[in-house]
């Protein structure tokens, strides 16, 4: 009789157990937030349209320093929906020599890629709405959101910052040229 009350005992010790698991693994929030997998963009919230933007950071071990730079990186996001200019410098350079009886060649590559990505904006109105931490990693994100409405009052300020923008693209387009002149006269 002690053997079969130990093994029920023992039977419903285990099924305690695994429902108390259960009953705590479905109460804990750790899944990922919808907006983390959606990341930045323009989307509607409640037929309201509004701007969103992702930022994250990791490896942060002091929070308040993590927390503002994850809020800094989400509000950067909305920035670059607003405006970005991308420069791109790409060299390539290849070459094949064959000796005599073309059984000896000698080839050779080298491919060169420099990307400049630059975004200002000045944005009013962009909130920090939500934070989420990754309990597998520690990253820990920010959304930040910019409705439809503070994004008219921006497009006003933004016009005032296309002309610096472009000022700012034309004297470095200038300078690119310049590089790529100098490179050419090098191979000559």
């Amino acid at each position: 009789m002690t053997g079969k009350r130990a093994f029920f005992q023992g039977i419903w010790m285990g099924i305690l157990i695994l429902s108390l698991v259960g009953c705590a693994g479905g109460s804990l929030k750790n899944e990922e937030p919808d907006w983390v997998r959606k990341g930045t963009g323009a989307f509607l919230d409640k037929d309201q349209k509004a701007f969103y933007g992702v930022g994250a950071v990791m490896g942060v071990k002091n929070k308040p320093l993590a927390k503002t730079t994850a809020d800094n990186r989400a509000r950067a996001e909305i920035g670059k929906v607003f405006e970005t200019y991308s420069a791109s410098l790409m060299r390539d350079y290849a070459a094949s020599t064959t000796a005599g009886d073309f059984k000896k060649t000698s080839e050779e590559q080298n491919i060169e890629q420099t990307i400049k990505t630059f975004s200002a904006n000045t944005l009013s109105g962009v909130v920090i709405i939500d934070h989420w931490s990754d309990p597998s990693d520690g990253t820990l994100y920010s959304l930040a959101r910019l409705d439809i409405d503070r994004f008219k009052e921006n497009i006003q300020q933004a016009k005032e910052l296309n002309a610096a923008v472009r000022d700012y693209v034309r004297a470095n387009a200038e300078k690119a040229f310049n590089q790529l002149e100098k490179e050419e006269e090098k191979r000559r």
